[in-house]
């Protein structure tokens, strides 16, 4: 059986291994973390596939680089959630989210200041990770 899945997006070619998470489930691995050239084409692709927004918001950790390639494109600013409360955040909040490709529940938190830049915005939420029922992946 084939050990990877050709993902054809933004006009690139990557080879992705498959990762078991259940009995009867693969997730093909998108790692976007260190290949600059994927970052930034994905970014283009996808900004210029979102409605009008105010700002972006992303999951810590693998999330940030393309939120960040986004928001420079599109010259708006973007919030990055974290993955533990930081000693300069102001009133943190707490959301506990449960990942496709995490095992344990986690929680991700903001401060005042990023819930200021988000309160009354338009926010497009920005992962790494695309979660489709059934196969096959999307080709974009």
């Amino acid at each position: 059986m084939k050990q990877t899945y050709t993902l054809n997006v933004a006009g690139l070619q990557r080879e992705l291994p498959l990762c078991p998470i259940s009995k009867t489930m693969d997730i093909a691995a998108f790692i976007m973390l260190s290949d600059v050239e994927l970052t930034v084409a994905c970014a283009k692709e996808l900004a210029a596939r979102l409605p009008e927004v105010d700002v972006l918001l992303t999951a810590e950790c693998k999330g940030i680089p393309l939120a960040y390639e986004m928001a420079r494109q599109m010259g708006i600013p973007y919030v990055a959630a974290r993955k533990s409360v930081k000693l300069y955040m102001k009133n943190p909040i707490c959301v506990t989210v449960q990942s496709i490709t995490t095992a344990n529940e986690q929680k991700l938190y903001i401060d005042e200041d990023a819930v200021g830049l988000l309160r009354g915005k338009r926010v497009a939420i920005v992962d790494d990770v695309i979660s489709v029922p059934g196969n096959p992946l999307p080709h974009w």
